[in-house]
């Protein structure tokens, strides 16, 4: 498809290749967004979180996400993100009682929240309640990381990875990933290989050690797509998008198996439909937290689709999950 026609709707696209229209299957991942608080403001933020705002989730929303987590036997994870999910006053309690009901608990952490004051308990936090941590790190070098993440935010993320490696983390006992985004408007690499060279850098240069690496393409949405439109390079990034469609990567696309919760407790397809407000729908009316039973009711509904979900179906692919195929 030539770069001209990226404005194609994604549905039109899949119905080209014949692999649409998407569908929900039984929901196994609810992953809970608890706002956009955040001790850091990365250049390719999705979310546009960052030190200064405000939207957080609240107890009572909190509390509802737990109940209906208790209802919904399909699902088997509970992956928490942010922001800084670390900053949310729920953030423990969300944790633990994920933990008690048998549940598997993701965190995804940007490293540096463990070394904020009054954030020293993190690590021992996460050992205890053996939460699998998911954690971004875009590049083995200090110059690439923080020029999309800002100064110093390197070394303090080596500093962190010390500490989780200290605590048993990516040493064969509890489960580290790290997560790789290109910092130019490129896709990512074959994560598989790139996977061997961080294993190569990190340990040779710093002594760490992690268990797996996930490589996911910078979304054309918030702030990102605002850099791409400063550069004047939106339509560009986008037609790479398009032009490397790979109708191989639908069958695994996270939003088929997993539902996003929004701070305020809006139900989504995934996280990145959620930062556009295109909330989850049935029969025609968005839903959330507090008037559904059950997230297997979700099974089989029509998932929302737009432009940028050309970034998860680019290349390999692109998922909280890292490449798909």
């Amino acid at each position: 498809m030539a770069g001209s026609d990226f404005s194609s709707s994604f549905d039109r696209v899949l119905a080209l290749h014949g692999v649409g229209p998407l569908e929900r299957g039984v929901p196994r991942t609810l992953q809970v967004n608890v706002g956009k608080l955040c001790n850091q403001a990365c250049h390719h933020c999705h979310v546009d979180a960052g030190p200064k705002r405000t939207e957080v989730m609240t107890r009572e929303t909190a509390d509802a996400v737990i109940a209906l987590l208790a209802r919904s036997l399909s699902i088997d994870t509970l992956d928490i993100t942010g922001g800084a999910p670390e900053l949310n006053a729920n953030f423990r309690m969300l944790v633990e009682r994920g933990r008690e009901m048998g549940r598997r608990v993701m965190v995804r952490c940007n490293l540096t929240v463990m070394l904020e004051d009054g954030m020293g308990w993190l690590a021992d936090f996460y050992r205890r309640n053996r939460v699998e941590l998911i954690c971004s790190l875009p590049c083995y070098s200090a110059d690439n990381v923080d020029l999309q993440r800002g100064k110093g935010v390197f070394a303090k993320s080596i500093a962190a990875l010390r500490m989780l490696n200290d605590a048993g983390y990516g040493c064969g006992e509890l489960q580290l990933a790290l997560v790789y985004n290109p910092v130019s408007p490129m896709l990512a690499p074959a994560q598989h290989e790139l996977e061997q060279r961080y294993r190569e850098e990190l340990s040779t240069q710093f002594g760490i050690s992690f268990d797996r690496l996930l490589t996911i393409n910078n979304m054309p949405i918030a702030r990102f797509a605002h850099q791409l439109s400063r550069a004047g390079r939106h339509a560009e990034y986008m037609g790479l998008l398009v032009n490397h469609f790979n109708a191989a990567t639908v069958p695994g696309l996270m939003c088929r198996t997993l539902v996003s919760v929004g701070w305020e407790g809006g139900l989504y397809d995934c996280d990145f439909n959620q930062m556009l407000s295109i909330p989850l729908r049935i029969e025609g009316r968005a839903r959330t937290i507090f008037d559904l039973n059950d997230l297997g009711e979700l099974a089989g509904a029509r998932i929302e689709t737009a432009s940028h979900c050309f970034g998860c179906t680019a290349g390999a692919g692109s998922s909280c999950a890292g490449a798909i195929v």
